[in-house]
Order: C-alpha cells, then sequence, then structure tokens
C-alpha cells in the first residue's frame, strides 16, 4: 500500500532557528512529592522498592519495573540522570513534575510520588525518580513492532481513548506535545493512556506563547510548530498540535509505517520538514473506511486554525462506531507475543 502524495517542488524551508534555552537557577527540595490522587497510595522510601527488569531508555533517563514491599504493589520507576546535559533535564524534570502534580484521571498514567537523589543500586544511582503506574501491556509502540498494522475496531478504540485524556488534558490547559506512539501506554485490562509530560505545557495567560518550542519528536509534530511564520503558529495555544500527532499515530497504526514519507526514504530532519509543512496530501489506502479516512483528513488539516477539534472528533463517526468492542479488541493485541 502506498500513500497517495504530490510535492511544490519549487517552496523553500523557512524554519526559524530554535532559541536559545534560559540559564537554571536553582532546584528541588529532598521530599517525597504525591499526586493529587486520592487513590495514590503513600509511598516515602525507594529503598522500599526492588528493581525487577528494565522497561526502557529514552530522554536521559531508564524506566524500571519496581516491586513495592511493603504492599506487593508493582509500579514503574522512571530515573532520570543529569550527567552532562543537567539544565536541559533539570528544567524537564521540574517540568514534568508540575504538570503530574496537577493530573488526576484514568486517562493519563499516574504518578505516585517523586524523590530526589535516586536509586542507590541502579548504576550508582540516579539524580530525579518518578514512581508511576505501571501499565502491563507496554506501549503501542511494541504493539506495532510486534504486530505492524491493527483492525479498525482496534485503531476507533485508540483514538478513542486519546482524545479523552487529551479532552481531560486540555481542559486543565495542559498541551502535552508529544504524542507518539511510545507515549501511548496499555494497562492489563487493555485501556490505553498518555504518558510522559516532560515537554508538556500549561498555556495560561502569557504561558501561551512557549507553544511554539521546538521540544518533541519532530516526525509527529504539526507544522505550526516546525514553521510557525508560515502557519501563524505564534498565534497558536497548542491544542491542534496534539490533535495532529494523533492523525498520524492513527495513521501508522492503519499502515504499518510512519505514513508521512515514502517507504524507504530516509527519515533525517529536511525530509519530515518537507513532508509535514509542504505535501500537497496524505490519503489513506483505499481499503480503510470513510469514517477513518475522514477522522484522519480532519486531523492532518495543515492550518490549525481549520483542523478538527477534541471535542468534534471525540463524536466522528470513526470514534464512536466501535465504542463497546475496541478495548477488548486493544487487550487482545496487546497480550498476545
Amino acid at each position: 500500500m502506498t500513500l497517495v502524495r504530490k510535492r511544490k517542488e519549487k517552496q523553500a524551508l523557512r524554519i526559524t532557528v530554535p532559541p536559545v534555552s534560559s540559564s537554571w537557577h536553582g532546584f528541588l527540595s529532598p521530599s517525597p512529592i504525591s499526586s493529587s490522587s486520592s487513590n495514590s497510595p503513600t509511598i516515602t522510601n525507594l529503598a522500599d522498592f526492588e528493581k525487577l527488569a528494565v522497561l526502557g531508555h529514552g530522554n536521559g533517563g531508564t524506566v524500571y519495573k519496581v516491586f513495592h514491599k511493603p504492599t506487593g504493589a508493582i509500579y514503574a520507576l522512571k530515573v532520570l540522570r543529569f550527567g552532562e546535559d543537567i539544565e536541559r533535564v533539570q528544567q524537564q524534570s521540574l517540568n514534568e513534575m508540575g504538570i503530574l502534580r496537577r493530573l488526576d484521571s484514568d486517562c493519563v498514567v499516574m504518578c505516585h510520588g517523586v524523590f530526589e537523589n535516586g536509586f542507590a543500586d541502579i548504576d550508582g544511582g540516579g539524580d530525579l525518580c518518578f514512581v508511576m503506574e505501571y501499565m502491563e501491556g507496554g506501549s503501542l509502540y511494541d504493539l506495532l513492532q510486534r504486530h505492524h498494522r491493527l483492525s479498525e475496531e482496534a485503531i476507533s478504540g485508540i483514538a478513542r481513548s486519546v482524545l479523552e485524556g487529551l479532552h481531560y488534558l486540555h481542559s486543565m490547559h495542559i498541551v502535552h506535545r508529544d504524542i507518539k506512539p511510545s507515549n501511548l501506554l496499555i494497562n492489563r485490562k487493555g485501556k490505553m493512556k498518555i504518558a510522559d509530560f516532560g515537554i508538556s505545557r500549561l498555556v495560561a495567560g502569557s504561558d501561551k506563547q512557549q507553544c511554539d518550542s521546538y521540544m518533541g519528536t519532530y516526525a509527529y509534530m504539526s507544522p505550526e510548530r516546525i514553521d510557525p511564520e508560515r502557519w501563524d503558529g505564534v498565534y497558536s495555544d497548542g491544542f491542534a498540535g496534539d490533535v495532529w500527532s494523533l492523525g498520524v499515530v492513527i495513521m501508522e497504526c492503519f499502515t504499518g509505517r510512519f505514513p508521512l514519507i515514502n517507504p524507504g526514504e530516509k527519515p533525517d530532519w529536511i525530509t519530515l520538514m518537507y513532508a509535514i509543512c509542504f505535501e500537497e496530501t496524505w490519503e489513506m489506502p483505499e481499503t480503510a473506511s470513510a469514517e477513518l479516512q475522514n477522522f484522519v483528513r480532519r486531523c492532518l488539516v495543515r492550518d490549525w486554525r481549520s483542523r478538527g477539534t477534541v471535542e468534534e472528533l471525540l463524536s466522528h463517526p470513526f470514534s464512536t462506531k466501535f465504542q463497546h468492542v475496541a478495548p477488548q479488541n486493544l487487550l487482545c493485541y496487546s497480550s498476545c507475543v
């Protein structure tokens, strides 16, 4: 299957140079910080955890599966190490803590505590540890690695779950800014939740102007974030950018590969920027249902002011047509090897 697209060969990129980050002026007090959830257990000591396995690496840290000896519960422990890039990781950590403390929803992966210093027996210790809800089914990225393509029933469930999460986050004035398969996790009931708020932003008042930042994963970024001059991104509150990212994820689930470039094409920066900012059209394969094709088109409107909203897409026929069977369908994928 191939995607239909047309190019405008004579258009030139007009990408603004990313701004230089501001200096760092402080850090944390050495005390645990619990989430706002009333259901969160009291976790006061990292020594109460036993390391069981490595779940993944990335963004300056490692995620472990851990056993909480006092309760017998399983958690995910995200350990961030500052290393040489101390300024960036500290800023990202503080930002993530500020976001996580506001969240209390079944649509997002919950944080049960944040600790300074680290887990002494893990590679010499880390600098900051997040005790997170353990998602037994792994990530959507893991599912796509195993199965490549998913059924429309499963994709519909993914779309609805992410939209419900975005609806909650946006109601809290939070833009995620990094919706992608590896940040969408699945629990043992087949429920998908949004994870990783390291580059999320609270948009209120003057903070709205922060959402044209270049932090994030380029492949899933919206045109207004990559080229704010062309697409008036400085006036965007950022919410529409999360919808664009969801559209790319949904296409990827159906086509079995990253959909905005041709098979075999190298996903370097220039190729991705051109595909996102200048390609004429992206069309789903003809085997996709009319509802799915329309859903993707509403997500991938290049002008963010005309793009589908979270509220619109929650009531879209593709989001609702498999509403009662999609969670079970996704659970089947996540439990199959």
